[in-house]
């Protein structure tokens, strides 16, 4: 049996810091604190450093501090398109406006004056965010067993079902998981998508195609699968019955 954990993978812009001063690099370390969705994942104090770094990590931005080695820094931003076809967001610092017309013409992002100012990144920060979104994820299933860590996209599961004091889960490739976790525990981890339709069942409502209030069942997309609903849970068929209908065109009389 399988114990688990349930991940939820946050939409976060990842960077790297390009520069040898320790004081620059803490300041915009602090400043970006103030927003949960950056995370740093390093530092590098050259160009041949930060290649690698950049390679390995594929951040989302790369804040350079050009007022060294700065010729160094613009081949390095040439060479990347050499390795990646995604090129990352990249924002040049210094203490002056000499090389603000290289940087444009390198693709960079924005240009920003030394000492860092607060309401500036501010206004960065927004920019990046509206002009290159995070897609949402999918928060993602871990099923432990000792040392052995199975990732399951909760995308992938089409019900989950109790086995006494052990849960069944059932994937869209025809896959059926156990778990050593009672039914009721994954009702309160599980997205809101997953909703309790029976004292035996937990179901994806993104696979239901069909409700027979009649004989009380859901219908699987794809599939001849049908699954009980009890009253003690009809208002939760109620709410997404109610969902389906503002995206549903109506052919009721």
């Amino acid at each position: 049996m399988l114990s688990f954990i349930l991940r939820t993978f946050e939409m976060n812009y990842s960077y790297i810091i390009i520069g040898n001063s320790a004081s620059s690099n803490l300041q915009l370390q602090h400043f970006l604190e103030e927003y949960n969705d950056f995370s740093c994942v390093d530092i590098s104090e050259n160009s041949n450093v930060a290649l690698n770094s950049i390679l390995k990590y594929s951040p989302d931005i790369i804040f350079v501090d050009l007022q060294k080695n700065t010729r160094e820094y613009f081949q390095m931003v040439s060479d990347l398109h050499q390795y990646i076809d995604q090129i990352p967001l990249i924002i040049g610092v210094s203490t002056s406006k000499d090389y603000a017309y290289d940087a444009i013409k390198n693709g960079f992002f924005d240009y920003w004056l030394l000492p860092y100012n607060e309401f500036d990144i501010r206004k960065a920060v927004f920019k990046i965010r509206k002009q290159t979104p995070k897609k949402e994820t999918t928060p993602t299933l871990c099923l432990q067993s000792y040392k052995d860590y199975q990732y399951i996209d909760t995308s992938e599961i089409l019900y989950l079902k109790a086995d006494n004091n052990a849960t069944d889960l059932f994937l869209n490739n025809g896959k059926k998981i156990s778990a050593f976790k009672t039914l009721k525990t994954f009702e309160n981890k599980l997205p809101e998508n997953f909703i309790r339709i029976h004292q035996s069942y937990i179901l994806n409502t993104e696979y239901v195609s069909r409700i027979n209030y009649g004989k009380s069942i859901c219908n699987i997309k794809r599939s001849d699968l049908q699954l009980p609903f009890s009253k003690s849970y009809k208002e939760n068929i109620d709410k997404l019955k109610n969902k389906m209908a503002k995206n549903a065109i109506s052919t009721q009389n």
